[in-house]
């Protein structure tokens, strides 16, 4: 029984997703009402209906009371959790117990997060979001929604089967020779070849890597490209395995599991469910990505100049072997007018909020950054080409000619939505213009696609073993001998966003060390329930957590470090509210956010963050057990452990 839900304030339904069981609770409730042959509402009428009294009750409760509640549970234990970003409302929903409100918040945050990578600055304005969330045209629309609906379940199954999902950061395969060839390989073969051919349109290769189904086996940037964060990247690797899923004999859990795990549930109901089952397998039937047309993507790019969120990029991801894929991140040719709209964005922003705080001379006094902005933003009309760019930047130009009409602050508003439209004509309507294609052409791709299936071509088979048991307790011999009654254990470098763990990769075919049925399952789930255990306290401001549970003894410790190693001086962490962003690197990165306030003491110095989990046996002594996480820490991070971490 789950559900999630963005809808307007008028309650029109911008994207929905609902599980086969929320979807047979929905028809079985408004198909009753229907009178005989006249046959099922639509199901987005259906879902609409059920949602638009709380809809309009938030909606009522901002105008009034200027807020509204974060979340509620009704008679029946379901859970709804709500967040409104501008005009939009985010609902999630549960009601089979296996989510509670941090679960639904943090789903609700990812979302956006994909959304924003998706459609970049047309974000920051809510009547060209609405547009593009919810297209005229019906088939473009589903279209749009089967993929958001794939990110989602894609996103929602690794997080309950991947530990770097669990914890939101980059899990590397540990094979320091191959990584570095690999490495050295994309950068002087492939990312050079590529460059360097005139069949690239314009476009230029600034990242490449490989994936081994969600680890890297190997990255490289150009020497000119931003550091890519890891909220990004793991948000692209989950839109590289939305476009191809991993399905091995080691773990069944592709695609065709899935879409026959929700069949078999949906044969058992009557007619009415029957009807539910096509249309659930109509949405479950997403056409193949074809790999010559890439996804334009949104990321943060910073240099000398600046931080500038949502910039466009082209992502190709390019099957090499079911379970390993290359991804290529071009730099649109025009990327410079998406960094002009950012900085135009931020002034009229800035001054909106100025005006805002002021009153009386407010406008006056706002009067010589309005000329400047004038000025600068007539210099940059003039330089786009397109005429119909143009022309909507006359448009602008006439607002602007004409203030007088308008109040200054309804006027910036206005400016924002103009420059977000600008936005949106050049980097997402053009984009899918199959007039001028301006991307890599399909022997070029098909070219860099050979170059590294030939490389890798003897190791394949390796890769993928190697990612289900990439590292095992036994791999480290200093770790069998030297901590005893240790059983598990995840070290983050949130600096880098990376971590190291041992596998856990437990199915009804394959065990892991810690066994295989009930006993393995309980220590994973164990594992998952240390992690959000943790991170409710790191919300309260606790870096340190012991916990003992029956047989079992946690332990949790963030700490700070210089950029030599040597270990900072503990502070008191921010304490969040509880209904604030979810902790973690991919909706929202909470740690390089506490790495700046920890900095604010540490002017000048380069501070790395750090994270340990362990699950050790409860009989080992605790002194022993913070013996033993001390070791680990060190020990894990040595240069000669991991070289490429």
């Amino acid at each position: 029984m789950k559900c999630l839900l963005i809808a307007s304030e008028s309650a029109e339904v911008l994207f929905h997703w609902t599980d086969p069981e929320f979807q047979q609770n929905v028809q079985q409730q408004y198909g009753a009402s229907q009178e005989d042959g006249h046959g099922l509402p639509a199901f987005e009428d259906s879902i609409s209906t059920l949602f638009a009294p709380i809809i309009i009750s938030c909606v009522a409760m901002v105008e009034r009371l200027g807020d509204s509640y974060a979340s509620f549970s009704t008679e029946n234990n379901h859970i709804y959790v709500l967040h409104q970003f501008d005009e939009c409302l985010y609902i999630a929903v549960n009601g089979d117990g296996e989510e509670d409100e941090d679960d639904l918040r943090r789903k609700i945050y990812v979302m956006k997060k994909m959304i924003e990578v998706l459609f970049g600055m047309v974000t920051l304005s809510s009547t060209l979001l609405r547009k593009e969330l919810r297209p005229q045209d019906t088939e473009q629309r589903e279209r749009l929604w089967k993929q958001l609906q794939g990110l989602l379940e894609t996103y929602s199954h690794l997080r309950e089967n991947d530990q770097s999902f669990l914890i939101e950061a980059v899990e590397r395969l540990i094979h320091p020779t191959l990584c570095e060839q690999c490495i050295e390989f994309l950068e002087r073969r492939l990312v050079q070849q590529l460059n360097s051919s005139g069949e690239r349109a314009g476009e230029e290769v600034v990242h490449a890597f490989i994936l081994v189904h969600t680890k890297l086996l190997a990255f490289y940037s150009s020497r000119n490209a931003s550091t890519l964060v890891t909220s990004d990247l793991l948000t692209l690797i989950i839109m590289a395995q939305n476009m191809y899923p991993s399905s091995t004999d080691l773990e069944d859990t592709g695609p065709e599991v899935t879409v026959k795990s929700k069949l078999k549930t949906l044969n058992v109901y009557t007619t009415l469910s029957f009807q539910m089952a096509e249309d659930s397998l109509q949405t479950l039937r997403v056409p193949p990505p074809d790999p010559s047309t890439p996804q334009r993507v949104f990321l943060e790019v910073s240099n000398k100049e600046g931080l500038y969120p949502m910039m466009p990029h082209s992502m190709y991801c390019l099957p090499l072997w079911p379970g390993i894929t290359l991804v290529l991140l071009t730099k649109v040719s025009n990327s410079a007018v998406a960094m002009s709209v950012y900085v135009f964005l931020e002034a009229f922003a800035k001054l909106e909020k100025r005006l805002r705080g002021q009153e009386g001379s407010a406008a006056t006094r706002g009067q010589p950054t309005i000329h400047d902005l004038r000025g600068k933003l007539d210099k940059f009309i003039k330089a786009l080409g397109p005429s119909d760019i143009q022309n909507l930047h006359y448009k602008c130009t006439k607002i602007m000619l004409n203030e007088s009409c308008f109040s200054l602050i309804p006027w910036c508003k206005n400016m924002k939505t103009q420059l977000c439209g600008v936005y949106r004509q050049c980097f997402l309507t053009d984009s899918r213009s199959v007039d001028s294609p301006r991307h890599l052409s399909p022997g070029l791709q098909e070219r860099a696609q050979t170059l590294v299936q030939e490389k890798l071509m003897d190791w394949k088979d390796f890769l993928l073993v190697k990612s289900k048991r990439n590292i095992t307790m036994v791999s480290y011999p200093f770790i069998k001998d030297k901590f005893p009654g240790l059983i598990h254990f995840i070290c983050v470098d949130r600096s880098t966003g990376q971590m190291i763990a041992p596998s856990l990769n437990i199915t009804e075919r394959n065990s892991s060390e810690l066994g295989k049925g009930p006993v393995a399952q309980f220590i994973k789930g164990k594992v998952w329930e240390l992690v959000n255990t943790t991170r409710r306290y790191l919300q309260k401001g606790y870096s340190t957590v012991t916990l003992r549970d029956g047989d079992f003894y946690f332990c949790y410790f963030l700490w700070f470090e210089s950029e030599t190693g040597f270990k900072l001086d503990a502070v008191d962490l921010p304490i969040l509210p509880d209904d604030s962003t979810p902790i973690g690197m991919l909706s929202w990165d909470y740690y390089r956010k506490l790495q700046r306030f920890y900095s604010k003491n540490h002017q000048g110095d380069v501070v790395r963050c750090f994270e340990l989990l362990t699950i050790h046996l409860g009989i080992i002594p605790s002194e022993i057990i913070l013996q033993h996480c001390r070791q680990l820490a060190s020990k894990l991070w040595e240069p000669s452990r991991n070289p490429l971490l």
